[in-house]
């Protein structure tokens, strides 16, 4: 009678290959999750689960929590956002502005910087607004009309913020240029305000659509250069001065649910909620 062989021993345990296999599964399932979500997600939430995987190559060691929002509401979270196309459309932008003002660049009459909300063109000439005054010189309409080419090449809602500088506080209150036809102004917020009007007034004239565009005063509150150092014409200009915020993150159309989609045929007292047909 044949012996029986003895049955070999059982291994303890899940084979090797089952740890890979097992990630695979997971990373399938992961992808297929992905496709089921993004199917029903917006082209603003497609875009930020694009850029967390922009420039990514093989194994991912983490990255930052990404919030869901349209861009122009994460504030300062745009600045950690690890976005690389608006990353490329601000830096676009950027050498776009720098090659329209190569001449005021090199004049010191205009600062190209970028930052949070964007692209910011500073109009920080001497020349471009005598102290107290509102009403744009001949040589800031001559740089306000390249602005104008400008923001209508790269199309996207644009800001005008108007600042003061602290020696013009001697024009305010019924003195300054209300001789020469110009109103007085009360304070710096009215003085600087009246610039950014003034500007946007100017850029629609040049072509801009006025649904683009959106005027802020700053007042004397947010000066470039140290109250010590304002004893010199060029400091003061630099506080004197009209910034451009040109925000690359934010579209100029609107969606149906936000403001600025349509106008009310009507001024009618209650008709300013009617949106007309379209």
């Amino acid at each position: 009678m044949a012996s029986e062989e003895e049955c070999p021993p059982c291994e303890v345990g899940a084979p090797a290959w089952m740890v890979t296999y097992g990630d695979m599964v997971t990373l399938l399932l992961c992808l297929f999750v992905m496709l089921f979500t993004t199917g029903k997600a917006t082209p603003q939430e497609i875009q930020i689960i694009l850029s967390a995987f922009s420039n990514s190559l093989g194994f991912f060691t983490g990255g930052q929590t990404l919030s869901k929002g349209r861009m122009e509401e994460m504030g300062m979270n745009l600045e950690s956002l690890p976005s690389q196309t608006q990353g490329r459309s601000l830096s676009r932008a950027k050498k776009q502005a720098r090659s329209v003002f190569v001449p005021e660049i090199k004049a010191k009459k205009v600062r190209v910087t970028e930052d949070e909300r964007g692209l910011v063109v500073s109009l920080v000439g001497v020349d471009y607004f005598a102290p107290g005054s509102a009403l744009p010189t001949a040589e800031l309409e001559k740089v306000l009309v390249k602005a104008s080419g400008l923001i209508r090449s790269i199309g996207k809602f644009t800001r005008i913020e108007g600042h003061t500088s602290k020696d013009e506080d001697q024009y305010l209150g019924g003195t300054g240029h209300a001789a020469q036809g110009e109103r007085a102004y009360e304070h710096s917020w009215d003085l600087a305000g009246a610039r950014s009007n003034n500007v946007a007034v100017f850029l629609i004239g040049q072509g801009v659509a006025p649904e683009w565009l959106q005027t802020v005063s700053y007042g004397s509150w947010r000066p470039l250069v140290d109250v010590g150092d304002t004893g010199t014409p060029e400091a003061a200009a630099h506080n004197r001065r009209i910034d451009i915020v040109i925000m690359t993150h934010k579209d100029t159309s609107r969606d149906t649910d936000e403001s600025g989609r349509g106008l009310p045929d009507s001024r009618l007292p209650g008709s300013e909620n009617l949106i007309p047909d379209t």
